[in-house]
């Protein structure tokens, strides 16, 4: 049994690549996971991988960036399990293209999937968690250690070219880290954030000629990195390889155990060193 069996998981995003590998890895590990991507289908199989290994799931698939989404992502985990311990905020994806090509709604599109509807699922989640902290309190004397891991990006730490919407909405969920790790430490709350580097996931798949386009809120956007962009990436990390999905989910792993409970308010680097 592992020290984090019984927990309750919100993953975002947790239909595919990164998220998906991370509601996988938590569910062995005991971790009753609530299961959101923007897509139903993927949200199924993610669900039905968990269940099928005898881990425990629910689907709860919807927008995010929708006002009524995080009220109900909260509730999908206390009607199912009466608790929510784990909060990660995983979804997201690109939209690039230079500064000045950049309209107002590819602006506002990476901030509202980056920075506010994190901020809009952990405010929902607020209520259950300061009751429950102030319970156990009362109770046993301190609160349970609970854990926000939210991700972000190297070019959210470091910036990138084509990536002026995405990177300020990567740099201003670390904003949030560090802030809401000093408004929630009284609650004994580890509020810590995951910037990666190049991760082998559908936003990075490569291509030859056209890039790949994916769908998001009516719009395709087009993803994918040039077999030159892919080698350039891995020749830059010092482990000589580019990540892999379960590379990322070890990583918001770590934070999400007890062995994590006196780090907060941290950006841990994921780039093979990049």
């Amino acid at each position: 049994m592992s020290s984090i069996t019984g927990r309750v998981a919100l993953v975002t995003g947790a239909g595919r690549g990164v998220g998906r590998a991370t509601a996988l890895r938590l569910a062995r590990d005991g971790v009753h996971i609530v299961v959101n991507d923007l897509d139903p289908d993927p949200v199924a199989e993610t669900v039905r991988s968990i269940t099928d290994a005898g881990g425990s799931a629910v689907a709860a698939p919807g927008d995010i960036t929708a006002s009524a989404t995080p009220d109900f992502l909260i509730a999908s985990a206390i009607d199912a399990w009466g608790a929510l311990d784990i909060v990660i905020n995983n979804a997201g994806y690109i939209w690039n293209s230079a500064m000045h090509r950049h309209d107002d709604t590819q602006w506002q599109s990476m901030l509202d999937i980056h920075a506010t509807a994190p901020f809009r699922i952990l405010r929902a989640w607020f209520p259950w968690l300061k009751e429950r902290a102030r319970a156990e309190q009362e109770r046993l004397g301190a609160p349970l250690c609970r854990k926000v891991v939210n991700v972000s990006s190297v070019s959210g730490t470091r910036g990138a070219a084509t990536q002026i919407a995405y990177a300020t909405g990567k740099a201003a969920v670390i904003g949030l880290t560090r802030t809401l790790a000093k408004e929630w430490g009284r609650y004994n709350v580890c509020v810590n954030c995951v910037a990666f580097g190049h991760i082998e996931t559908r936003l990075t798949q490569p291509y030859d000629e056209a890039p790949p386009r994916i769908a998001v809120g009516g719009r395709e956007h087009n993803v994918g990195l040039t077999a030159t962009q892919i080698e350039a990436a891995r020749l830059a990390a010092p482990l000589g390889r580019s990540g892999r999905p379960e590379d990322g989910a070890g990583a918001i792993y770590l934070l999400c155990l007890p062995e994590s409970d006196f780090i907060t308010g941290e950006v841990l680097t994921c780039s093979g060193g990049a």
